[in-house]
């Protein structure tokens, strides 16, 4: 049994949570960087590492959604303090909530899966929660396709977790029954594309006076080839003079019968750039951040940053803040024993300020509605007096 495992030794309770998967972790370099392949690991290699669109989206919706104040309640009261408020402010000896829930949003943002462990040494809320990587966790159905149990799993090592001591989170795939759809899945192409774009500025800059043509030799007296001295010589002369960022635009002298034939396209006429900014506005797309946050030119979907702004925590951060905490509120109530729900404090975002105030005043001047039907608007729960 997993308790078992979990609880197996004569040491303290609180020196004794600790996680079920660190007893098969190792650290250890990446593996060999296939290029553009639609794993997770790769993807993550190449769409967030390698990428700095791909990066700072990721870090933007998460720290931002991180950052959102947290509020407890049931049906009838705001919890100022509760044992699941004390978990998710210190859910680990390592992490706050602000760092466990920011690894748990990258890790669906990258993967399109959250997995959160539930160490649990005794009755009640978990003792800790930790963030598994989503590379590493494989869900086992049952017969009726529902999952029995969570094998994470790091080079030959494997540990088996019961069903009820992981919450997975999922974003919505239409051609997947267990696993999420990431964004980065869906910007893949366009990451390739940034990313091949700028391979090539970089190989411009340290070739940027050899570019690509043909030197032409024709003889005065018909012989049609240069012998090897001269094709040495001329070779030597390209890769000291002619070759590398140092060199660029510095003018070719040709003599003895040589003469230059440009091929292929030049950068304007490719666009690079052009195509390079197409590329990041797509990626941005694929996360949801408006590309105005991002300073990409050329976007003018929005009249000013705050509007920007609003939008995007609108449109990105909200929306995901609520899907994991109703889900991680629902997981968190069978340990408590009790329905509780965590929801974000949108009072406290200064994003939303204006909206705030525009929503507020409409309520109360509202006279037909009585204080309890005005609290039920706002999101707030009943008074005790109202009952």
């Amino acid at each position: 049994m997993v308790l078992d495992f979990l609880k197996r030794g004569t040491v303290e309770v609180p020196e004794a949570k600790a996680s079920a998967a660190g007893r098969v972790m190792a650290w250890g370099g990446a593996g060999r960087v296939a290029w553009s392949p639609r794993d997770t690991a790769s993807l993550t290699r190449t769409g967030f590492q390698g990428n700095p669109v791909g990066y700072r989206s990721v870090k933007l919706i998460a720290e931002a959604g991180a950052a959102l104040p947290v509020v407890c309640q049931d049906a009838e009261r705001r919890y100022d303090l509760h044992p699941v408020l004390g978990l998710l402010s210190r859910p680990n000896q390592a992490q706050g909530r602000a760092e466990l829930m920011e690894a748990l949003y990258a890790q669906l943002l990258l993967s399109g899966n959250g997995y959160l462990e539930a160490v649990t040494p005794g009755p009640g809320v978990p003792g800790e929660l930790h963030v598994l990587r989503s590379d590493r966790m494989s869900l086992v159905p049952g017969a009726d396709g529902w999952p029995v149990a969570y094998d994470y799993t790091v080079g030959a090592k494997k540990h088996r977790f019961a069903p009820e001591l992981i919450c997975h989170i999922r974003n919505f795939h239409p051609q997947d029954d267990h696993y999420g759809l990431a964004p980065l899945q869906a910007a893949a192409t366009a990451i390739d594309v940034h990313n091949s774009a700028s391979r090539w500025s970089k190989s411009l800059l340290d070739n940027a006076a050899r570019p690509s043509g043909a030197i032409v030799y024709r003889s005065a007296d018909g012989a049609g080839s240069m012998s090897q001295d001269q094709f040495d010589r001329l070779q030597a002369e390209m890769e000291a003079h002619h070759q590398g960022a140092r060199n660029a635009g510095r003018p070719m002298l040709l003599e003895g019968g040589l003469d230059w034939k440009p091929m292929g396209f030049s950068p304007s006429d490719m666009e690079f750039q052009k195509t390079k900014e197409a590329a990041a506005r797509e990626i941005a797309l694929a996360f949801g951040v408006p590309p105005m946050l991002l300073g990409i030119p050329g976007d003018a979907t929005y009249a000013n940053y705050a509007e920007a702004n609003r939008a995007f925590y609108r449109l990105t951060v909200l929306p995901m803040a609520q899907k994991v905490l109703a889900q991680l509120s629902h997981w968190l109530s069978g340990f408590a024993g009790e329905i509780v729900e965590l929801k974000p404090d949108l009072d406290q975002v200064p994003a939303l300020a204006t909206e705030r105030d525009a929503q507020w005043r409409r309520v109360a001047e509202a006279d037909f509605l009585t204080q309890a039907e005005k609290r039920m608007m706002l999101g707030l729960p009943k008074l005790v007096e109202d009952e």
